[in-house]
């Protein structure tokens, strides 16, 4: 077992840059300072359009668009929901059952009773004519097939025994009035004068690749004299200094870009707290010093000196009203009663027969664990 500590892995060394040459940093410095100038208050409106752009989401665009979504679903969703749950769905399911009525049962009875049957019909009427088919086939043309054959042979043995001594007649004579005299003209008159055309089209053709060659050589010396070699040139000597001159310009613009837009959002924030402290101080500090130690005393001097008193007032004044009514209600109520017994006399009192019918507990009695007041448990 291994006790001691491996050695420690050496730091990663940051990847080596290139040299730079004095131009880059001649060029840097400038480019800097002009971009940083002319990037700051783009920077500055920009954070600034950004800090607008984010109040308005907050306070008039996300109110404005749930207002508008609400509008779209009251306008748009809930009626097309409805139309489809209550016309559409109930409109599909009549279709389909009067589909299936006038249709589906329709056609699969017609194809059950009518075209099952009928095609059964035409199968077995199709067997039996294939049938009678295939026994004239092998009983009637085949027969008559055969003797057809036997007889065309015999008749083509015939001609060929007749034929073979005419061909031969017919072989000779173009032997000796075609093909030799043919031959002869190919081997004395036409190959020769074949040979002398194709050596007249292979001198012309020689002819005509030299002075191709030639024009070609000519016209490649003056392109590359006239066109390639200044070409060059300009590339080597002119366009290439500028195209990397530029592109050093276009990297430090690029950087100087960024850093500028780095430093430009240090300077905004910067301005941004400045900005808001001195409004915290000039505003929000005022208000809420007037607030805490003017508004606030005097709200609860306002609050304490009238405004308890006053609600004292109202609830004494509020209960000695519901007093006054309450008297009036049981005034009434007791003269309601006196006029009632005036006119027909005293209510008359439950026996004790009908109390017990009743079986109510007595407004003394209690509901306890040894005896039951209702009236399905009691004794």
């Amino acid at each position: 077992m291994d006790l001691q500590k491996p050695p420690a892995a050496p730091p990663a060394q940051p990847p080596a840059q290139a040299p730079e040459g004095c131009l880059v940093v001649a060029i840097r410095l400038p480019v800097r300072i002009v971009v940083l100038v002319l990037v700051v208050p783009v920077r500055m409106a920009w954070d600034a359009l950004v800090v607008v752009a984010r109040f308005l989401r907050g306070t008039v665009l996300r109110p404005l668009g749930r207002a508008l979504l609400w509008l779209a679903k009251a306008l748009f969703v809930w009626p097309l929901i409805g139309l489809w749950r209550y016309v559409v769905v109930p409109l599909g399911r009549v279709l389909g059952w009067l589909g299936n009525v006038l249709l589906v049962v329709p056609a699969v009875w017609s194809y059950r009773y009518v075209l099952t049957p009928v095609g059964h019909g035409i199968a077995w009427l199709a067997r039996g004519t294939g049938g009678g088919l295939a026994w004239v086939y092998a009983r009637v043309l085949t027969p008559v097939g055969l003797a057809v054959l036997w007889l065309l042979k015999g008749v083509g043995a015939v001609l060929a025994a007749v034929g073979v001594g005419a061909y031969a007649g017919v072989a000779w004579l173009a032997r000796y009035l075609v093909v030799l005299p043919a031959r002869w003209v190919h081997a004395w008159i036409l190959a020769p004068v074949g040979r002398a055309i194709a050596w007249c089209a292979r001198g012309v053709w020689l002819g005509l690749a030299m002075l191709v060659r030639g024009i070609g050589f000519v016209l490649y010396w003056i392109t590359r004299v006239l066109v390639v070699l200044p070409a060059s040139a300009l590339w080597r000597w002119v366009l290439a200094p500028v195209g990397r001159f530029l592109a050093v310009l276009a990297r430090e613009v690029g950087d100087a870009l960024g850093h500028a837009w780095r430093i430009a959002g240090r300077i905004s924030l910067v301005v941004g707290r400045f900005l808001g402290a001195l409004f915290r101080w000039i505003f929000v500090e005022p208000v809420r010093w007037a607030y805490r130690n003017v508004l606030t005393p005097v709200g609860r001097l306002v609050r304490d000196a009238v405004l308890r008193p006053a609600a004292r007032a109202a609830r004494s004044v509020g209960r000695t009203a519901r007093q006054a009514l309450a008297a009036a209600r049981e005034t009434a109520r007791q003269a309601r009663a006196d006029v009632r017994r005036m006119l027909f006399g005293e209510p008359r009192k439950p026996s004790e027969r009908e109390a017990l019918v009743r079986r109510e507990p007595s407004e003394g009695e209690t509901r306890t664990l040894g005896r039951s007041t209702t009236a399905l448990t009691k004794d």
